[in-house]
């Protein structure tokens, strides 16, 4: 298993840089750089200055070899400098960081809490009133927009009963916080239980028709031990797929809902960065998601071993 982890991570290192040279290419496509936006902000800059300017931050060169240089520097463990926010780029992304993945794991954790029970439990009885209403709620679940199931929750709640902050993020800690947590957080929670709901009872139903199943019924298994020791272990492997690749977004942020509800988080952060042509910031924010999501990728493959002894890795 050690050995398998560490091949992943190799794996994962060079998927980062493969991802990081494409990634700089494109930005290095996008019309005018930093020193152009400066120059434009300032009427006090010259030509002179620019070619000066440009020379001195290496932008005058082309852009593979200040991708080299900017790999080398995140190889010694600095990111750079976001122009944007005037300091050094991990001192600009922590904050978002912290309220980004606090937004996401509640949401995820909510959403999972609710959605698998009742894909458990309209597995249970296919084709029953129950297993419609939860294939109902799903299908609205999955279909109803973000942005404009945000904006329904904040006239309703915010603007009509008055219970909750429209949005934004209180500088207080405790119930301040919280408060204004709740509609962001429900907004990605109901959100996302259609779909673990849809795949948990489409796993449940699979795992049933097995002859393990049958077996342990023969033996004389309660049902409840049957689903749950059985039967759930088993159709828990392909929901951990899909939660594994959340990861990624656990740290990359959901730009619309925190758009909506102006939470200053990652999915912001890295599209403020890129439209400002924050190279630095956006790259670096870019790469973060890349690197959960394949760290995701590699905590699923040690799930599956957890949850299937018969799953073996090379």
């Amino acid at each position: 298993m050690g050995v398998t982890i560490l091949s992943r991570l190799l794996q994962s290192l060079a998927v980062l840089v493969a991802m990081s040279f494409v990634v700089y290419g494109l930005m290095g496509l996008m019309p005018g750089d930093p020193i152009d936006l400066m120059i434009a902000g300032n009427p006090h800059l010259n030509a002179a200055d620019a070619v000066r300017l440009k020379a001195l931050y290496g932008l005058d060169r082309p852009w593979t070899e200040r991708w080299l240089r900017w790999l080398a520097q995140v190889g010694q463990g600095e990111l750079g400098y976001s122009r944007l926010h005037a300091r050094p780029v991990m001192a600009a992304m922590i904050p978002a960081l912290v309220n980004t993945a606090i937004l996401m794991a509640s949401s995820l954790l909510l959403a999972l809490v609710v959605a698998l029970p009742l894909g458990i439990l309209a597995s249970l009885r296919p084709g029953s009133v129950l297993d419609r209403l939860v294939n109902l709620v799903s299908v609205a679940s999955v279909s109803l927009p973000v942005f404009w199931l945000g904006l329904m929750l904040i006239v309703v709640f915010a603007v009509e009963l008055a219970w909750l902050p429209a949005g934004g993020m209180a500088e207080v800690t405790g119930g301040g916080r919280l408060a204004h947590m709740i509609l962001p957080v429900a907004t990605l929670a109901l959100s996302g239980i259609g779909q673990y709901a849809r795949h948990m009872r489409a796993a449940m139903i699979a795992e049933a028709g097995h002859d393990y199943i049958r077996t342990a019924r023969a033996k004389g298994c309660s049902p409840a031990r049957v689903v749950i020791r059985h039967q759930l272990r088993n159709a828990l492997i392909p929901v951990t797929t899909i939660v594994a690749l959340e990861v990624g977004g656990l740290f990359s942020g959901a730009l619309i809902t925190e758009t909506v509800f102006a939470w200053p988080g990652m999915g912001r952060l890295i599209y403020e960065a890129v439209m400002g042509n924050d190279f630095n910031l956006a790259l670096s924010g870019l790469l973060l998601a890349t690197a959960m999501t394949l760290v995701g990728s590699i905590l699923a493959d040690i799930a599956y071993v957890r949850l299937d002894p018969r799953v073996r890795t090379p």
